[in-house]
This record gives C-alpha cells, structure tokens and sequence, in this order.
C-alpha cells in the first residue's frame, strides 16, 4: 500500500471522527419550523440530550431529557449508534495508525502491518454504518411528522448536526473501503526482509565448487 494513501486516509479517517464527535453534542438536530404554523417569537430546537428554546432578544433556554426510558425509542438508539460510531472510530484510528508504514509502531513486518490496516478500514465502515443509520434514522422521524398533516405537536425541520453527521458517515465509509481496496496483503513487495547472518562454520561452497572439488580427490586410475 503506497504510503501517501495511508497518510491521507488517517487523516480523512481523523477528520470523520472528529465530526461525529462534533455532530452528537450538537443542539441543532432539529429546529422548530414556522410553515403552516402561527407565527410565534421563539424558536424551540432539540437534540439527543436536549430541549431548548430562544426568543427575538436572544435568551437561550435549555432543559435536559428528564428521563430516559421517557424517551422515544429511535432517540435511544441514535444515542447508543453515535457513541459506538466514536468508539470504532477510535479503535479504526489506533489500527490505522499501527498499520502504517511510515510509522514505526509494530515493527517492519509489513504484512502484519498491511493486515491491521485492514482491520482499520472496517472499524471505519462501522463508524459510517451506525453514524448513518443514527442520523437517517432521526431525519426520516422528523420528516414523517413533519408531512404528517394530523400531527398535532410542533413542526420540526432538520438541523445542522444532521448534516455534520451525513457528512461524517459519508467521508468514514469511503476511509474504510479506500484501506480495505488499497491494503494488499498478499503483495511480492511486502514481504519480510531478513537480516543475512553469515555461517560460523565457514563459507557454504557453491554445487560448482563442491563437484571439482569431489574430481580432484580422485586420480585418473579411480575411474572403471
């Protein structure tokens, strides 16, 4: 694997790691929407862990969630996909960064290296595949309520951090598909290299060497 890839996949890899960890304290998930709804003063916007509204003078008010089983069952799973997503993110980065080449950590075999590499681009597929699972999962609420026209409560479009989190997942599944397409482990150029450690016994004669060696042992009379 060229070691300019590996350096720009780690650092991609980083960037999507930390925009999840942007994403899920963001407050913005969803905002209060003013179509169709009579025009009030305050705006009201929600995340995972919170409510909070402003007014026209610009006074934020936030409360957090009372209670967690209280909570609807897509938020409680959008809470626990983000904090698993951080934490492949986390291992993807260890494993990417041990299975580089220009890195010094684990030595100069690099078919080891290329192998944890690897494993390095699928905990980044999983850092992709919950991120976006979690945020769909919460828009795809948020639009079904919001074309619901029996619905009730109070109308919500989608948010920044909905979009910070699309834009993570997006750039974390496509690290993890470059390390894996890009890993070979099976590669002739890779293979370890061992140190020569010449013979205490002397030097190894070559077959040419040792045959008109086994000639001159024997005279002309030794041949029937």
């Amino acid at each position: 694997m060229n070691a300019i890839v590996e350096a720009l996949a780690f650092l991609l890899g980083f960037l999507a790691w930390l925009m999840v960890g942007i994403a899920l304290p963001n407050r913005y998930w969803k905002v209060s929407s003013v179509d169709g709804n009579v025009i009030t003063t305050s705006t009201i916007y929600e995340n995972l862990w919170m409510s909070c509204a402003t007014d026209s003078t610009g006074v934020h008010n936030c409360r957090d969630f009372p209670s967690l089983l209280a909570l609807n069952g897509y938020i409680q799973a959008s809470r626990a996909l983000m904090i698993a997503a951080i934490v492949f993110g986390t291992f993807g980065l260890v494993a990417t960064l041990v299975g580089m080449k220009c890195s010094k950590i684990g030595g100069e075999n690099y078919v080891l290296k290329g192998r944890i590499a690897a494993i390095g681009g699928v905990f980044f597929l999983l850092q992709g595949i919950c991120t976006m699972i979690a945020i769909s999962w919460y828009a795809a609420n948020i639009t079904q309520q919001f074309f619901d026209q029996f619905y009730p409560g109070t109308k919500y479009e989608i948010g920044e951090g909905l979009y910070i989190g699309w834009s993570s997942g997006t750039l974390a599944i496509c690290v993890g598909a470059c390390l894996l397409c890009a890993c070979k482990v099976n590669d002739p150029n890779d293979k370890i290299q061992y140190p020569y450690q010449p013979s205490s016994r002397g030097h190894v004669l070559s077959a040419g060497a040792m045959t008109q060696s086994a000639r001159s042992n024997y005279g002309r009379n030794a041949y029937v």
